[in-house]
């Protein structure tokens, strides 16, 4: 039998109304390994809990289960299992290629804590500015955990910043590490895309290394490849005509050559390297040290929007062979990543109390490249005269950086035989550094697809902060439960807060539980949301090259704009919840949440002048020589509520074998904005808004309204069968420039998942996965939102490119075709229709 050493973490204090599920053993384990009650880490900074009679419900996904989605990384995985889990993925994304935007209850990527054995892990250096879904905002990289190192995952959904601090408005996600000190296992992986593209390789090992008989070190090692997957749309000559100006014969003699004008969109080649190792060591007297460690390096290759020759007449000769006919370019992007996190600690005893004390240091940093590319303004110099220097083909575009220190003191201790207390502290500091690029990247336009960081806009920001916690659970009886704790956090860039939490979990019988929750919460401006400042160079006719992008919140542009400085976001959230258990086999969790966030932190849209000169915005951007700029700014209230629910049903008598059902999924009652936009004085008075139709789509409209999860898994002999169906709700945009009487309606799909795992001998599995085997792609249609909208969608008019008014919208939303299936700004799930993947483990 394996050693396993259980990491009973000490958590703060919670009565989080989150689904319990047993934990389902992992494929190796053997059967005298499986448990039938599982320590819960999450929620609570008391004594630990079984899920036999903890208030906390906790989705608990293991090892296997993560294994058995097909999926490449770990984000991949929960969205087809967490039923309010959901992971966008845009068509275009160049640094958003490192890091997919992903979030719980549709409160973006900014609002889950993710924990790696319950300690905080970095954030991602990366803040997303495209207009994709989590706009504004960064999530820690999960994608960056290699499965093999993971025992189990224990998804929190619910507010938890009383327990845990900034960030954990809608949930908290902890990353259980393995600690089995014997044995261990080797798999080799390989996929393909039903297009034979996006050919994906893999090889990683897992070992448990005893360290006598008082700890262990696990560790894992994992390395990847996946070639690129394309998914171009034929592209409209009329609409690309009336684009660029170009004539239409001029745009389908291209197309004749190039149907998809050169374009590639789909998922960007990557290769990743990951390194993890747990360990533990019991000492005398019940001191116990522990420590975990992780390194990730990933690289990812993908391309902007092919330059046609219409829309880019030449390259100046430096991308194109000599004697061979210009046809245009396609601007690569090329983003490397590393993040990295440590953690070490020591667990003792003092007078009764259980003192747990330890440090976390993580990063993650970032940087970009463009190949394939000019910087057009320095050429152009260069043949004018005026510079005596050739444009680079190839750019160093700079990047970020992201680095924190975390210390944590928790302290918990039973003073009554029915009350047990707890209280500790976190001291964190973090850095935040934009990295400039070479000049040739930003000066004279910068380069063509991706402008480099220039150094007035790369400079280093740091913070620290404190807080404290203290709670008590109280078993009133042996049915009833209360549970409260208060924190105070302290920043030294935005100030104070106090937040504070109170649930309980009443159980009315063996088959009934009822469960409830109240809290406050707050998110802190990320540094990035802070001190991020990025130029872009337009040239305005009569005024040469003028700057306009992304200017920081402290910057002199903001404060003359009347923006005021970012302050903490704050929410209240309620959950109700209900837990049957009409038999041993048999369970159903329904919980009703509502999230009230106030002063929400969005990037607003670019703000240009009214073409008043009276106007006090129109001075002000003249004066500070701006043709647009936009800012992150507290611009909004926001209400959430829904719906989670799980049914499950095992040990199913089925053709000589075992089955099981599962049931679970999330529906959404309301997802808007609450009240006004909180405008600066000055763009309020030139009539514009910081937050358009487009930016509001994507932070409430373009999430599934549902999804539902429907599961079958059977076990025979040695074989084990697992049906999986994802029911996508539908979701709704407003890309920009669609008519404003105009949506995009994403029509409701369900994926179908098949994995087979036949176990060869006791040592050896071979699984088989196909992914989305019925070969679902997104399907969208333009919907009108009134009788405007209709009238416009019936006309038959047409325009001098011969294009409807129904054909140029499709058009604008699709950059003419390229991106069909999901529009310019992505989609819930992928595009690439069906995949296969198998694997071989081999235990030892």
């Amino acid at each position: 039998m394996k050693k396993s050493f259980p990491f009973a973490v000490l958590m703060l204090s919670a009565s989080p109304y989150i689904l319990a599920q047993e934990v389902q053993p992992a494929a190796e384990a053997p059967a005298e390994d499986i448990q039938k009650v599982v320590i819960v880490s999450t929620g609570s900074r008391g004594a630990q809990r079984t899920l036999v009679d903890t208030p906390v419900p906790i989705d608990i996904l293991s090892s296997r289960e993560l294994t058995k989605t097909g999926q490449n990384t770990l984000d991949k995985s929960m969205q087809f299992r967490v039923p309010s889990f959901n992971t966008v993925q845009t068509p275009v994304n160049d640094a958003t290629s490192l890091l997919d935007p992903y979030e719980i209850r549709n409160m973006g990527p900014s609002r889950v804590l993710i924990l790696i054995n319950g300690k905080r892990k970095n954030s991602s250096s990366l803040i997303y500015t495209q207009t994709s879904p989590g706009r504004g905002e960064s999530g820690a990289d999960i994608s960056a955990i290699p499965t093999d190192a993971i025992k189990r995952i224990e998804v929190l959904r619910d507010g938890a910043s009383a327990q845990y601090g900034s960030d954990a408005i809608a949930g908290v996600v902890n990353i259980i590490l393995k600690d089995n000190a014997e044995g261990g296992s080797a798999t080799a992986r390989a996929g393909i895309t039903h297009e034979s593209d996006g050919q994906m390789g893999g090889l990683s090992l897992n070992q448990g290394v005893p360290l006598g008989d008082r700890g262990f070190i696990n560790y894992t090692v994992d390395v990847s490849k996946t070639k690129l997957s394309n998914r171009p749309g034929l592209v409209d000559a009329r609409g690309d005509a009336s684009d660029f100006g170009a004539t239409i014969k001029e745009v389908q003699n291209f197309l004749a050559i190039k149907p998809d004008a050169g374009n590639i969109n789909g998922s960007p080649a990557t290769e990743a390297f990951k390194g993890l190792v747990n360990s533990r060591y019991e000492l005398d007297d019940g001191v116990s040290l522990y420590g975990n460690a992780a390194y990730i390096h990933k690289k990812i290759d993908s391309y902007a929007n092919y330059r046609t020759p219409y829309w880019r007449p030449t390259d100046y000769g430096l991308l194109h062979a000599a004697g061979t006919p210009y046809l245009g370019y396609v601007p690569s992007f090329i983003g490397k990543l590393d993040d990295y996190n440590a953690t070490g600690g020591v667990k003792f005893p003092v007078a009764g109390w259980g003192v747990d004390l330890s440090l976390t240091y993580g990063g993650n940093e970032q940087e970009y490249g463009v190949s394939n590319s000019v910087n057009r303004g320095m050429e152009d110099a260069f043949l004018a005269g005026t510079s005596k220097v050739h444009s680079p083909t190839s750019f160093n575009a700079g990047g970020v950086k992201f680095e924190h220190f975390v210390f944590n003191g928790d302290i918990s201790k039973q003073i009554a035989p029915n009350v047990n207390a707890y209280a500790g502290t976190e001291l964190r500091h973090e850095k935040y550094q934009v990295k400039a690029g070479e000049e040739a990247s930003y000066i004279l336009g910068g380069a063509d697809s991706y402008a480099g960081n220039s150094p007035e806009n790369s400079f280093p920001s740091s913070r620290s902060n404190y807080g404290v916690y203290g709670g008590a659970t109280w078993d009133v009886s042996d049915a009833l439960l209360v549970d409260g704790t208060g924190r105070f956090e302290k920043y030294t860039d935005f100030g104070s807060a106090f937040v504070w939490k109170a649930s309980s979990r009443l159980k009315v019988n063996e088959q009934i539980t009822l469960r409830g929750s109240a809290s406050t919460g707050f998110r802190a401006p990320s540094l990035a949301q802070t001190f991020t400042q990025k130029a872009q160079y337009s040239f305005v006719p009569g005024s040469g090259i003028q700057v306009s992008g992304l200017v920081n919140n402290v910057s002199a542009q903001a404060v003359a704009l009347g923006v005021p400085k970012l302050k903490a976001e704050k929410s209240n959230n309620i959950t109700i919840g209900l837990g049957l258990k009409p038999d041993a086999d048999t369970s159903v969790t329904v919980d009703f949440y509502h999230i009230k966030v106030k002063d929400r932190i969005i990037l607003g849209k670019e703000i240009k002048p009214s073409g008043d000169p009276k106007q006090a915005l129109d001075q002000i951007l003249k004066a500070n020589g701006i043709v647009s700029v936009s800012f992150f700014v507290n611009a909004l209230d926001s209400v959430t509520s829904g719906i989670d629910y799980v049914v499950s049903r095992k040990n199913i008598p089925f053709a000589d074998g075992k089955l099981t059902l599962n049931l679970s999924g999330n529906y959404s009652l309301k997802n808007e904005r609450d009240g006004a936009v909180n405008n600066p004085g000055p763009v309020a008075a030139a009539n514009q808004s910081v937050l358009d139709a487009t930016q509001e789509a994507l932070m409430f409209t373009s999430r599934p309204k549902f999804k539902t999860i429907i599961g079958a898994d059977l076990d025979y002999k040695n074989v084990n069968f697992s049906l999986n169906n994802t029911v996508f709700g539908p979701t709704y945009f407003h890309q920009a420039g669609l008519d404003s009487n105009l949506e995009t309606a994403f029509k409701t799909k369900t994926l179908t998942d098949f994995a087979l795992n036949y176990n060869l001998t006791k040592s050896t599995t071979l699984s088989f996965n196909v992914n989305n085997m019925f070969n679902v792609t997104p399907k969208w249609r333009i919907r009108a939102m009134n009788a405007e909208g209709q009238k416009l969608l019936d006309s038959t008019t047409r325009d001098a490119y011969g294009m409807t008014p129904a054909e140029v919208q499709s058009n604008l939303i699709t950059f003419n075709g390229r991106y069909s299936m999901v529009t310019y700004d992505g989609s819930q799930f992928s595009q690439l229709g069906r995949t296969f993947a198998a694997s071989l483990n081999y235990r030892f």
